[in-house]
């Protein structure tokens, strides 16, 4: 059976693990980086006609007054899981975009343009999303309700994690996870569990923070999400 780690946080790994399990494969879970609610300051929630959210995380870790603030203005999610999570929360309006940062903000920068929007996201994040914004004429209110901290394993833990057996593969859907991944891979007490593996990555972003691993073991996923992802491991190695 293709043995496949996992390195997103929870309860993101546990979903993965589900699917990949339904798909006849054996997940091993090893999270490299866990995500942490941010203090938030009551009074902070700015004039907006608008949201945006481009991760499930910045909205699983609003505080309820936030939420409870900015729950009746259109709600505009990056893809669907977001969206879920965006409802499932409380917003009352969602909008389910194209699953891309980037493409999001092209869709929404039309109509937003000249307008104020609050923006909920995690410390750690990708900037085209608000610099494509801005440059169309969008004030954006930035407000961080997570952070993404690198979880640190030694080497025990980590041959404990999977079993002393080598992985076919592995799941990366962080550049962050991806930078974490790297010296592990180097590690002499572990080089031995990733040298055979592929490392399939969410996005081109994702594998370019791969340092140190042929390229040729490196495949990204022909758009940024799990489906696209886990269809990799059907293709041909």
């Amino acid at each position: 059976m293709v043995r496949v780690l996992v390195t997103r946080p929870e309860p993101g790994a546990s979903r993965t693990a589900r699917r990949l399990e339904a798909q006849g494969f054996q997940p091993v879970l090893l999270p490299l980086t866990e995500t942490a609610a941010l203090p938030f300051e009551r009074g902070a929630v700015p004039p907006a006609v608008a949201v945006a959210v481009t991760s499930a995380n910045a909205v699983r870790h609003a505080p309820k007054e936030l939420i409870a603030a900015l729950a009746a203005l259109p709600c505009h999610a990056v893809g669907k899981r977001t969206a879920e999570a965006c409802r499932t929360t409380g917003f009352l309006s969602v909008a389910e975009g194209p699953g891309d940062a980037g493409a999001l903000a092209d869709a929404i920068s039309g109509e937003l343009a000249g307008k104020d929007l609050a923006y909920l996201c995690g410390r750690v994040r990708f900037p085209a999303f608000e610099q494509r914004l801005a440059t169309a004429g969008v004030r954006v209110h930035a407000i961080e309700t997570y952070d993404t901290v690198r979880l640190t394993y030694a080497d025990a833990e980590i041959a404990a994690h999977l079993s002393n057996r080598p992985v076919d593969a592995v799941l990366l859907y962080s550049a962050k996870a991806a930078e974490a991944l790297s010296p592990l891979t180097r590690r002499p007490a572990l080089r031995g569990l990733f040298e055979k593996a592929a490392f399939l990555a969410l996005s081109a972003r994702v594998g370019n923070a791969l340092d140190g691993i042929g390229g040729e073991k490196i495949r990204v996923a022909s758009q940024p999400d799990e489906d696209a992802l886990l269809a990799l491991l059907s293709l041909p190695g």
